[in-house]
């Protein structure tokens, strides 16, 4: 078993070898979840606000930017 100390302000550091198993890097988000009265840790994965935009573009695919601009700017 791993253990973690428990800080005044009920804080913890999570041990390297849980860092690394979980994949979790500093400024990165942890989320705890309770199943059957055990308490879960699992890495917190964000969406991104630009996962919306994903594809958008495929019609574009092979363009060379230059042109694209240059057509955007009507010459």
């Amino acid at each position: 078993m791993i253990v973690a100390k428990v800080t005044s302000k009920g804080q913890i550091t999570l041990p390297k070898k849980v860092r690394d198993k979980l994949g979790v890097h500093p400024g990165e988000d942890v989320g705890f979840e309770e199943k059957e009265g055990v308490i879960l840790i699992k890495k917190a994965v964000t969406k991104s606000p630009f996962d919306k935009w994903v594809g958008k573009l495929t019609k574009l695919k092979g363009q060379c930017s230059d042109d694209l601009v240059k057509e955007l700017r009507g010459h």
